[in-house]
C-alpha cells in the first residue's frame, strides 16, 4: 500500500470572504487507477435484460392487466365495481375510439397495477431465492 503526501490549499470562510492557506495534508489512502466497467453512461447492455426472467414477469404480469382491463375482467372508467364485485356498465364521459371504450386513463391504470404485481412477483420470488 502506497502513502502519499498531498499539498493542497484548504479555503476558509470568514464571513463573506474565504481564506485561501497552504497546508500540508497527509493522506495515508492509496492511490490506485480507475478500471472502466462498461462503455459510460451511454453504453447499455441489453443482452442480460432481454429475455431474463425478470423481464419475462414484467411483460406477463402487465400484458395479462392491460387485457383484464381492455376486456372487461377488471373495473375501468366504463365499467365500475359494484359491491358484490360486479362490473356495471357506466358513462364515463371520456372519449375514445376503442369499440369495447378503453381509454386513456385505463391504459396507464392497468399498466400501473401490472407492474406493481410484476414487481411484487420479482421481489417475492428473489426473496424465496428462486429468483
Amino acid at each position: 500500500m502506497a502513502t502519499t503526501v498531498a499539498t493542497t490549499s484548504i479555503p476558509q470562510f470568514n464571513g463573506l470572504r474565504s481564506s485561501i492557506s497552504s497546508a500540508p495534508v497527509k493522506s495515508l489512502v492509496s492511490v490506485q487507477p480507475m478500471r472502466r466497467k462498461g462503455n459510460g453512461a451511454l453504453g447499455a447492455r441489453c443482452g442480460d435484460f432481454i429475455g431474463s426472467p425478470t423481464n419475462l414477469i414484467m411483460v406477463t404480469s402487465t400484458s395479462l392487466m392491460l387485457f383484464a382491463g381492455r376486456f372487461g375482467l377488471a373495473p375501468s372508467a366504463n365499467r365500475k365495481s359494484t359491491a358484490g364485485l360486479k362490473l356495471e356498465i357506466r358513462d364515463s364521459g371520456l372519449q375514445t375510439g376503442d369499440p369495447a371504450g378503453f381509454t386513456l386513463a385505463d391504459t396507464l391504470a392497468c399498466g400501473s397495477v401490472g407492474h406493481i404485481i410484476g414487481v411484487g412477483v420479482v421481489l417475492g420470488l428473489k426473496n424465496i431465492g428462486a429468483l
